[in-house]
């Protein structure tokens, strides 16, 4: 989830290579990085009001999330009811990164994928990588807070929907409390939801993709995929927990631990298994002689 790039030229516009497809995909990235590069230099706030509006829409959406598996869930409902509930909350979650992508927002997780492939191309050092993560999350964090506090003065998460956040909470700090395997098990789910994440962003991003109704589907379906299965996102569940501990719900120092556990897979899912892997699959091969 991520801004759009600021340069002219767009992926629909680049040539593609018959060998290296992926090309039009990576310098197209590399170009999205060069106006992060200038917009945590020069345009700092600006910058982090982008990665804020970001939390925005992953709080509100995510909080939509578990207002409609709450309406689902309400006693009497039928057997059928809480499942479509969790259809129906996923796909509407699925919007806020459309939204990001189409307000030119910044969000974490995309940009792991495209630091990585930066620093694989030297157009980037780590240090400044990490400081444009840095930064887009603590923005991702304020905008997250905002929407807890609101709510907190609200009755929006009254109820079952509070019920749900609970549940949720102590499910994914549960991970933790169950040793080793539970770690394994939550870091897992990390890799495998920024995966989900990247491969719509390399969709979108692969030059062959010129309607934008094709780029929202897939960008809601690869959102589906990760809110449905039970898959963790770090910006998602850190919002999550600034608006259950406002309701004074929820371990802090096991909440601080479960997302340090998923930045590491949110890293690995799309900073390594898409961002490297896909710099170094379409780089230009070492020639003998």
């Amino acid at each position: 989830m991520n801004a759009q790039p600021s340069s002219p030229t767009t992926p629909s516009a680049r040539p593609v290579d018959p060998l290296f497809p992926g090309r039009t995909f990576v310098s197209t990235v590399l170009d999205a990085l060069d106006s992060k590069k200038t917009m945590t230099g020069e345009l700092t706030s600006k910058y982090l009001q982008r990665a804020i509006m970001a939390g925005l829409f992953v709080g509100i959406f995510f909080t939509t999330y578990f207002a409609i598996v709450a309406a689902f869930s309400t006693a009497g409902a039928p057997a059928w009811a809480p499942a479509a509930g969790r259809v129906l909350g996923a796909v509407t979650f699925g919007w806020a990164l459309v939204l990001i992508f189409y307000t030119n927002s910044e969000l974490l997780t995309s940009n792991m994928m495209i630091v990585s492939i930066g620093a694989y191309h030297h157009r980037i050092g780590w240090a400044r990588s990490l400081r444009i993560l840095a930064l887009c999350f603590a923005g991702n964090l304020i905008g997250g807070l905002v929407v807890a506090a609101l709510l907190r003065c609200s009755t929006v998460t009254d109820g079952m929907v509070l019920e749900q956040m609970v549940a949720a909470v102590q499910l994914k700090t549960g991970y933790l409390q169950a040793g080793a395997a539970g770690v394994a098990d939550l870091f897992v789910r990390a890799i495998l939801c920024n995966f989900c994440i990247n491969v719509g962003m390399l969709m979108v991003y692969n030059g062959k993709l010129t309607n934008d109704f094709t780029k929202c589907v897939i960008m809601v379906t690869v959102v589906f995929v990760f809110a449905f299965l039970g898959f963790e996102h770090s910006v998602a569940d850190s919002v999550l927990f600034l608006i259950a501990g406002l309701h004074g719900v929820g371990d802090p120092l096991l909440e601080v631990a479960a997302v340090g556990v998923i930045l590491l897979g949110n890293f690995v899912g799309g900073g390594v298994l898409i961002g490297l892997n896909f710099a170094v699959m379409n780089a230009e091969p070492h020639r003998a002689g």
